[in-house]
């Protein structure tokens, strides 16, 4: 697929430029709009909510408060756009925008329109149906001791009762029709003239075609019927939703551009790791060796659930045609292929594609059942690709997919347990208001699809794309996530973040779908862009009685009272010493390309508990979700109050003051100040989510047996190495005729290859006092072997796997020396590692064996730095 980006100009906003200016603007701190949400949102926001809102809804919010407070706000702001991407919580903005406009504005009526059935019903089980699992207020709703209500209506009351919030859900065709004759028990522009009214428009983009274009006369009419009912009564107010808006097309922009008070783009949301990844996985394969590839995949990712003990975990493929008969047909083909499947026909084609294919995941599949029992197998996808266990939805209606609403229930409950579909086949359109969080492969079929490559069809597909890779958050390890947890790890359970789009092998669809993809600025991974090194455990090792009966030792873990986690000092933060932020980087970023020199540096003492620096601090804390009391609380389980934690000595209070480091020259501006203090809870927030555990380690060493820790494994890497340093890219190096080392070859970067060069200049020494000389490569797959910090108040509670392990024996006495190489710029970062890694040789170590002795030593950095040569010749030799 062609790799040539679209480029696309750079669009400004000026009012959330405006927004942002006023909160840079240091002479309008006591402006009341800068106070609003700081902390954290009002309480009759945040407690009448099922979800915590993140750090962009909630950013939106206050973007909203600051326009009502305008005293121009009924000319300026009364129609506004609310631009966030597919899947990044749109209604739970509108369910916090109802709250803010009843309490702060004493708005009861609201509108909701959008342009099909589909979305309605949806939004009836979000805003409504409050036994839904997809109802997003909390259960009882109140605001100061007084209950709350939403209650759905067809008209809006003349005398409205108080603490009721009126619902009118709508399509906008139906509206226009009620509004353009009269009808009983229907709406009309006198009687709404009357009345204050909240319109919240969604997939607005619908409702700029008029904007667009003067021949779509039918969408143009549905826009001038918004404005009609937003123009009857001044206090009105159009809030508009979507997720699609084309702001390059000079009409749109010149419309919106002003208007658009929250912007999240895609990309960002991607980024921000609270969607899937997204992949494509392109091949020469036909229908039907698509949708095997499909349902292996789709196994894998279950029997990986399963491994790592994610219950209830279904991943859902979707099968799109480009026609009704032939998604008929493609159901009837896919249900006679999983039934007459036999185990020879399943082991040869999992034969002949690992010697065909090029994709990274699919090899890894093929592998992986290769190992299994495929008898077994073969009985598994019977049971669960099953004709029940699938449906096929009919999309001739203009909702989409979602046409038929007795499907609708079905498809936006995928995730739950009871819901048994694991296939769906359909002609997908784009399906606004399907809501899926386990979709995890979409699967293009290819027959009927040689004219279905236009733009228009891929852009359609793009948005599909879009819409399935909305983040699934599964458990794991006893807490449920919202982000996306493997991103930097080798683990398996990486598979499980990923939405896969098996595409067709057409050279002008692919390029079509490139550029939308693109237009979206979705970013997509091309599976065939990895490669993907393998490495065996050596025969000979597996003979040894090292291998057969030997073991490596971690240490077991307590549970942790909950009484202990008292202060900050606890979560591993250092508050006896004075912290410090870096802030001389930032000229550089400031004046990138531009020759610097040498930066000369100065710094400045930020005090944190009086005056303008302790509104700076709850301002850092309100831009930042995790300082939310409800969230925090999760976390730190004796905290009283956020008063607390900013003022009480065992938290915030023990931090008077901050060191700043800046480039000579650089003013210390109240945005820099403010820079620094939000580095610094970045710090503090990391310290807490990484050490806050439910046990923590004890010094009692355990063994698991080396069998289950040395094993066959892989490792993924990207080969486009462009901006690497050399030292960052993988390799495997060779390790034939080196008894020493298990494996056939090492899975290394530069640094592990260096460290595995300074430990064989020692071999020969050391085989003279040992009897068996092995260093082990510990392969990064959550196998169990994990060190936690065990001596008093180490404050780090996590664990972690050293890269290697060297083995030494001899004469029934066992020495393990554990070593970690580590990268310069994770020094500090990782320095409680090393600490842990030190404590073996100091602290009293119990072991399960009394003739193992556990060592450890400093990380092995760039030019053995650290003196690991030294040491290791020191403890061992």
């Amino acid at each position: 697929m062609p790799q040539k980006k679209v480029i696309t100009k750079k669009i400004e906003l000026p009012l959330l430029q405006e927004i942002e200016d006023f909160y840079k603007d240091i002479f309008r701190q006591e402006d009341p709009r800068r106070s609003f949400g700081v902390p954290q949102l009002p309480e009759y926001i945040r407690l009448n909510l099922k979800h915590d809102l993140r750090a962009y809804q909630e950013s939106s919010i206050r973007n909203l408060n600051y326009t009502q407070n305008d005293s121009n706000a009924n000319s300026r702001f009364n129609q506004l756009l609310f631009h966030m991407a597919t899947g990044s919580g749109k209604t739970d903005v509108m369910a916090a925008l109802m709250l803010y406009m009843y309490y702060e504005a004493g708005m009861q009526n609201f509108l909701f329109v959008v342009n099909t059935n589909a979305v309605v019903a949806k939004t009836r089980e979000n805003l409504i149906n409050s036994s839904s699992p997809k109802y997003l207020f909390s259960q009882n709703l109140m605001i100061e001791g007084e209950k709350l209500e939403i209650r759905e209506v067809r008209r809006f009351p003349n005398r409205p009762e108080k603490g009721v919030l009126y619902l009118r859900l709508t399509t906008v065709q139906t509206l226009a029709n009620e509004l353009s004759s009269y009808r009983e028990n229907g709406l009309t522009y006198e009687e709404l003239a009357g009345q204050k009214l909240v319109i919240l428009a969604d997939e607005a983009h619908h409702f700029s075609a008029g904007t667009k274009s003067a021949g779509e006369k039918k969408d143009r009419a549905w826009e001038n019927v918004l404005d009609h009912i937003r123009q009857t009564n001044p206090a009105n107010r159009q809030f508009e939703f979507t997720a699609t808006i084309d702001l390059q097309n000079e009409a749109i922009r010149n419309k919106y551009a002003n208007k658009i008070v929250a912007q999240y783009e895609l990309s960002r949301f991607v980024r921000d790791g609270y969607s899937k990844k997204v992949r494509y996985l392109q091949a020469n394969a036909d229908d039907e060796q698509k949708m095997l590839n499909a349902v292996l995949l789709s196994q894998y990712r279950k029997h990986i659930a399963r491994e790592n003990h994610i219950a209830d975990f279904k991943p859902v493929i979707l099968f799109k045609s480009n026609k009704i008969d032939i998604s008929k047909a493609t159901r009837d083909h896919f249900l006679e292929l999983l039934d007459g499947l036999t185990v020879e026909a399943l082991r040869s084609f999992i034969e002949q594609s690992q010697k065909s294919t090029n994709s990274i995941i699919l090899k890894k599949v093929y592998g992986y059942f290769s190992a299994k029992n495929l008898a077994e197998l073969v009985v598994e996808l019977q049971r669960d690709f099953n004709a029940l266990n699938t449906i096929n939805v009919n999309d001739t209606a203009s909702d989409g997919i979602l046409g038929d609403l007795n499907d609708l229930k079905n498809l936006n409950s995928l995730e739950e347990a009871d819901n048994p579909f694991r296939v769906i086949f359909a002609v997908a359109k784009l399906s606004e208001g399907w809501d899926v969080l386990n979709l995890y492969d979409i699967v293009r079929i290819s027959k009927g699809a040689e004219k279905a490559t236009t733009k228009t069809a891929t852009n359609s597909e793009a948005q599909l794309v879009g819409r399935g890779a909305r983040y699934y958050p599964f458990e794991y390890e006893g807490e449920k996530s919202f982000t996306r947890r493997f991103d930097a790890s080798d683990s398996d359970c990486s598979v499980l973040e990923y939405l896969d789009y098996h595409t067709i092998n057409e050279p002008k669809y692919l390029e079509n779908l490139r550029k939308s993809l693109d237009e979206m600025d979705l970013p997509v991974e091309d599976d065939s862009s990895f490669e993907l090194l393998s490495t065996s455990v050596k025969e000979k090792f597996k003979k040894t009685k090292v291998y057969q009966s030997g073991k490596l030792y971690y240490n077991t873990v307590e549970d942790i009272p909950t009484h202990d986690w008292d202060s900050l000092v606890k979560y591993g933060v250092r508050v006896a010493e004075l912290p410090e932020v870096d802030l001389s980087l930032s000229v550089i970023e400031e004046n990138a390309g531009v020759i610097l020199g040498d930066v000369q540096t100065t710094t400045k003492i930020l005090k944190l508990n009086a005056g303008i620096s302790k509104r700076l601090l709850k301002k850092a804390m309100a831009r930042n979700p995790f300082y939310r009391f409800n969230r925090l609380r999760g976390y730190l389980p004796n905290l009283k109050s956020i008063r607390s934690f900013l003022e009480d000595g065992e938290w915030m209070g023990a931090i008077p003051e901050l060191k700043v480091t800046l480039a000579e020259g650089q003013t210390f501006t109240s945005e820099l100040q403010l820079k620094a203090v939000e580095q610094y809870l970045a710090y503090i927030q990391r310290s807490i989510l990484m050490n806050y555990k439910k046990q923590r380690g004890t010094n009692h060493f355990i063994g698991v047996p080396v069998r289950e820790i040395v094993q066959d494994y892989d490792k993924k890497f990207s080969d486009q190495v462009s901006g690497q340093v050399i030292s960052q890219i993988i390799r495997a190096k060779d390790m034939r005729g080196k008894d020493w080392f298990p494996h056939l070859d090492a899975i290394v970067d530069g640094l592990e290859e260096r460290l595995i060069d300074l430990i064989e200049g020692y071999v020969e020494q050391l085989q003279k006092k040992y009897e068996d000389v092995y260093l082990i490569r510990n392969d990064e797959r959550g196998n169990g072997l994990k060190l936690h910090e065990f001596v008093v108040d180490g404050g780090h509670y996590a664990g972690f796997m050293p890269d290697f392990v060297l083995y030494l024996g001899s004469f029934g006495e066992i020495v393990q020396v554990y070593i970690e190489p580590k990268g310069a710029q994770l020094l500090e970062r990782d320095q409680w590692k090393e600490d842990l890694l030190q404590s073996l040789n100091t602290s009293e170590v119990l072991v399960e064996d009394d003739n193992v002795r556990l060592l450890g030593v400093r990380f092995y950095v760039n030019g053995d730095a650290r003196g690991v040569r030294d040491a290791l010749r020191n403890k061992v030799m």
